[in-house]
Parts: structure tokens; C-alpha cells; sequence
């Protein structure tokens, strides 16, 4: 049957004139919608010879499954997520997401913009110098630097003051991220030779100092924000290593990870180390993401003495690393709700871990009535943190329940997620769960209409 229905695909042509594609047509070009045609006609032959199905699409169907996927390419609401998980920091769903300051800083440079000219003299000038002279104020550092994540600063930072030499670091450091970053990994093809010390759960401060050598060229601590060691364990804290390494004139790199600006504990959960306590206790250079707690787009941020900076802005990976003027614009207009301490009230993150239960408790009785009754209930759950940042440590929340009785929470799920814009919800023993701790003000009813349609799909 399946080679019967193969000869009855119609061609892309004849999709083109079906009155129900027409008007995908008209709104977004004929190219896309070709596109569109031919991958999802090459699904559809596979899912037949495979036996996946064993009818074709009506011309309904064909216009519905299109519309999806060309509003994915061409619809501003296509490429929007709505994040009903509860982790607030989602990588799969783009992390903090931007301040209206930031968005709107983005629509600002859309067309030509002073990204790096100096007004005064019309002469090239540091393309990063507002976010640099933020930091500075924030941080206490000497300069700082930005380039396209975390990892790429770690990597600059090794290459540039550890290249050919030892860099020696405590074994209960050694982490692995996500996407298989591992520091091993990243210290061996930065040129550097890891030395590493101590043991998984212990490291002590003579064990550094033991292994200083002729070939040393660094002492790096890491953050371990993605895992915790429970029980007998420790390694020193900067403040301890900072001396050791002075005394040897060795600069010590510490490799925040997540990096924070301010102390999660105002916001009751455990506070994150602090860039500007780190500098203060003797790191010579600070890296951190400014796309998590900080809440900016994606970005690698390197903070530390002047000098130091100036050899790292030096490297020439410094420009392969290098952000464009999208990042930079929506990061300065970030940040500059931290120096103007309005950082609770203007940036999302921020204002999603400060929910009192009693507004998520009415937001979620909301959504509730907004479903076909009998299918949905509050209960209390946790939300977390998500991308590396305090992993074991959750934050009463209240989420919405969803069953539907023949249809499995994968399958809803899967639904959720076609719709446009997309919903993205967990998974909790037999229901759909969403936190509506992640979700603003503006997408409960978004969120409410995404699930009738995926409960009556």
C-alpha cells in the first residue's frame, strides 16, 4: 500500500495552487513556503515506506502542518517559547530571558550604530568600553572584557597566560558543563598543561603550594556551580590561594561559572560567589557567563587587573571570540539596571524568583478555569534554577496538573510544543505539569489557549 500512496504525493506545484496554501504564499514568499513543501515531503515518503503511516495528508492537514512550520522561520511569535517548566534558567529556552531595556536596546542598533567610534575624535575606539566602565563600577575590576560565552573566556584566558606552561588546579574542580565541556578538555587545548591536585573531595592549600614549580604559569579555582559535595570535602577559597599565588608571581584565574552581581540570598534561596568578592579577595582575573544570573544575552565576561586584560584583548583568539553589537547592546542595557540597583523590579529573573506563593496560587486557579473542567488541578511543586546554578535547591512554587483521559503527558507535551508559540511544560508521573512560576503575566492566556487546542488536538 505504502508504494500505491508513494505515486500519489502531489507534486510541490500543485501544493503551490491549493487554495488552502495560497494565502501562506502571499504572506511569506513562495521560496519559504517551497522549502517548507519539500522537507515536509520528504518526511512523509519516509514515514511511508517505513510504515510510520499509511494514508496522505488532506489539503487541511497539509495547510496546517505548513503554516506551523513557516511561521518557525518567519513569525516573530513562531521563534517565541513559552516556558511553563519552572526552571528559570533554561538552556533549551535561551536562559534569562531580556529586560525591555535590552530588547529595546537591540531594536537601537538595528541600523548603523556608535558601536566603535569615538564621538569625540571620530577616531576606532574599544568596542566594549561602556560595558567595561559598567563592570568597573559594579565589580571593582581594573578592565573587563566580553566575548561569546564562558567558555570561550576560560579558553582565552588559559591561552593567553598559561600557553606552554602548568596551570594547577584542585581534582573536585575538574567539572563537566553541558554540551561535554569539560575543563581537562578546555586546559589542553589552550596549550596549557593541567596539574591537577588534591583529590575529589579534598584539596588543601599545601597541595598547591607542593606542586608549584619552575613551569607553573597559573593557579586557576573553579566554581563547581553545577554539583555539590556533601559531607568531608573542601578545597581553599580564593582568599587562600590569592597570597600563595603573589608570593610566586603567579596570576590566579577563578572561573565563576554562572558569576552573580548580587546575593541570591535577598531572594531566599543560597547566594552564588559574587564577582566583586572574588576580586576583592585576590583573583586576578574573573570569568563568568553574562547570560545567567547576570540576565544578559549570551556572553562570556572577563573581569581583572589592567594589565592582564590588556594581553587577553591582545590574543588573537580575542578576535575570533569577539561579541557583535547586538550583544553588547542588550548587555550594557542590562546591566545598567544592576548599577541602578532596580535589578529586582526590571529584569524577569529576577522578579520570577520574588513570586509570592499567593500570586502563583491565583495565577494557577486562573489557568485552571480557563480548561475544560475536570482536567486540570493546583498543586505544590519546586522550581529551580537551572543552567549550573544552584542545582539542588528548589523554590515552593504552585503548578497546574493537566490529564486527559487516552492521551499520554509525552504526547501532550508533544503538542504543547507545535503550537506556535511553542509551550514547553515537565513531565510529572501521569500529568503535564506547568509552573507558573516561569510564566509571565501576559502568557496565561497564550499558555491557556496552547493547551485546549493540545487537549482537543
Amino acid at each position: 500500500m505504502s508504494h500505491a500512496l508513494l505515486r500519489q504525493i502531489p507534486a510541490v506545484s500543485r501544493l503551490l495552487e491549493d487554495p488552502a496554501l495560497r494565502p501562506l504564499v502571499a504572506a511569506h514568499g513562495a521560496g519559504l513556503v517551497t522549502m517548507v513543501l519539500r522537507d515536509r515531503l520528504g518526511r512523509l515518503r519516509e514515514a511511508l515506506l517505513t510504515g510510520a503511516t499509511d494514508r496522505l495528508p488532506s489539503s487541511a492537514e497539509w495547510a496546517d502542518a505548513v503554516e506551523r512550520t513557516v511561521r518557525r522561520f518567519a513569525d516573530p511569535d513562531g521563534r517565541r517559547a513559552i516556558n511553563a517548566t519552572g526552571i528559570l534558567l533554561h538552556t533549551g529556552l535561551g536562559r534569562a530571558p531580556l529586560c525591555d531595556a535590552a530588547r529595546a536596546a537591540l531594536a537601537g542598533v538595528g541600523r548603523y550604530s556608535v558601536l566603535q567610534t569615538d564621538l569625540a575624535t571620530g577616531r576606532r575606539s574599544l568596542r566594549e568600553a561602556k560595558v567595561e566602565r559598567l563592570l568597573q563600577q559594579l565589580t571593582g575590576c581594573e578592565a573587563a572584557t566580553v566575548v561569546n560565552n564562558n567558555a570561550a573566556a576560560t579558553m582565552l584566558v588559559l591561552n593567553t597566560l598559561c600557553d606552554g606552561r602548568e596551570a594547577i588546579i584542585s581534582r573536585g574542580q575538574l567539572v563537566e558543563i553541558g554540551g561535554a565541556f569539560r575543563m581537562p578538555d578546555v586546559m589542553a587545548r589552550s596549550g596549557c598543561t593541567m596539574c591537577e591536585i588534591g583529590t575529589t573531595n579534598r584539596t588543601h592549600l599545601r597541595d598547591y603550594a607542593a606542586a608549584i614549580s619552575e613551569t607553573t604559569g597559573m593557579l586557576v579555582h573553579v566554581h563547581t556551580s553545577n554539583y555539590r559535595v556533601r559531607g568531608f570535602g573542601g578545597t581553599p577559597p580564593v582568599g587562600e590561594l590569592a597570597p600563595l599565588a603573589a608570593q610566586h608571581g603567579l596570576p590566579l584565574l577563578d572561573d565563576l561559572g554562572s558569576g552573580a552581581l548580587v546575593p541570591l540570598a535577598d531572594f531566599g534561596i543560597t547566594s552564588e560567589p559574587l564577582v566583586r568578592d572574588s576580586l576583592a579577595a585576590g583573583s586576578d582575573v574573573c570569568c563568568f557567563s553574562g547570560d545567567k544570573l547576570i540576565c544578559g544575552p549570551q556572553s562570556g565576561i572577563i573581569c581583572g587587573r589592567r594589565e592582564l586584560i590588556a594581553r587577553i584583548r591582545a590574543n588573537p583568539f580575542a578576535r575570533m571570540f569577539r561579541v557583535g553589537k547586538l550583544t553588547l547592546a542588550a548587555l550594557e542595557a542590562t546591566l545598567v539596571h544592576f548599577v541602578n540597583a532596580d535589578h529586582a523590579e526590571a529584569l524577569p529573573f529576577y522578579r520570577m524568583l520574588a513570586h509570592p506563593l499567593a500570586e502563583l496560587q491565583a495565577r494557577a486557579e486562573e489557568l485552571v478555569e480557563r480548561l475544560p473542567p475536570g482536567r486540570a488541578q493546583v498543586e505544590a511543586d519546586l522550581s529551580y534554577i537551572g543552567s549550573g546554578s544552584i542545582p539542588d535547591e528548589g523554590i515552593p512554587t504552585r503548578v497546574v496538573c493537566v490529564r486527559t483521559p487516552g492521551v499520554s503527558p509525552t504526547t501532550l507535551a508533544r503538542r504543547c510544543r507545535e503550537q506556535v508559540p511553542a509551550l514547553f511544560a515537565r513531565i510529572r508521573d501521569d500529568a503535564l505539569v506547568c509552573d507558573l512560576r516561569t510564566v509571565a503575566a501576559d502568557e496565561l492566556e497564550p499558555l491557556a489557549a496552547g493547551l485546549r487546542a493540545a487537549l482537543t488536538d
